[in-house]
């Protein structure tokens, strides 16, 4: 097991890359797509090893989404780059109440079946990420508020796993959300 005082060379690989990907999605970049998988792939080894297991699962999945991402934003909808919208609220609260229970579900299957040490806000992390990745790849608004949802539960998650350089980045990355929601918010009233 890692050392969880001391962050390895492997949580500093995954930090870095998943900044990168992070700044360049607010900055509503095609380059995103690719640093996330980089990101992604080391983060997934580092989740395993802090016995956080959904948020190993949410890895894979953002893996296959960045890949979806890219080929989206490159090619748009006709080979003309998709615009930044809004979700309906109906969908936008429909999915947020789905991502609800299934964190619940998946909680107590981590619960039951594994030796995770936080079910419940390590299915929230996974849940709401897989929302906020869904409408980050349809370049949607509201995308930004589902990740200020996760990065508020991330930090003291991965805290208590002693993961602190990962934590301070979710810190970082809740600030680059309250940037994002502002610039995507222009982006969205210029469509």
């Amino acid at each position: 097991m890692m050392d969880a005082r001391v962050p390895t060379a492997l949580e500093l690989a995954a930090n870095v890359f998943n900044a990168a990907s992070i700044v360049l999605a607010a900055r509503n970049s095609l380059h995103t797509w690719w640093t996330g998988i980089v990101g992604c792939a080391l983060f997934a080894v580092v989740f395993v090893g802090a016995r956080l297991y959904a948020d190993f699962t949410l890895q894979i999945f953002f893996i296959g989404a960045c890949i979806v991402g890219w080929w989206t934003w490159a090619r748009g909808s006709g080979g003309v780059e998709r615009p930044v919208t809004h979700a309906t609220r109906q969908s936008f609260a429909a999915f947020s109440i789905a991502a609800c229970a299934a964190a619940a579900g998946y909680a107590w299957l981590l619960h039951r079946f594994t030796n995770s040490v936080s079910p419940i806000p390590d299915s929230l992390v996974l849940t709401f990420s897989v929302l906020g990745q869904l409408l980050l790849v349809r370049r949607q608004y509201e995308s930004w508020w589902c990740w200020l949802v996760v990065n508020t539960i991330a930090v003291p998650l991965y805290a208590s796993r002693g993961l602190w350089l990962t934590a301070a980045l979710y810190i970082v990355f809740w600030i680059n959300g309250l940037v994002a929601l502002r610039s995507w918010r222009r982006l969205v009233a210029s469509n």
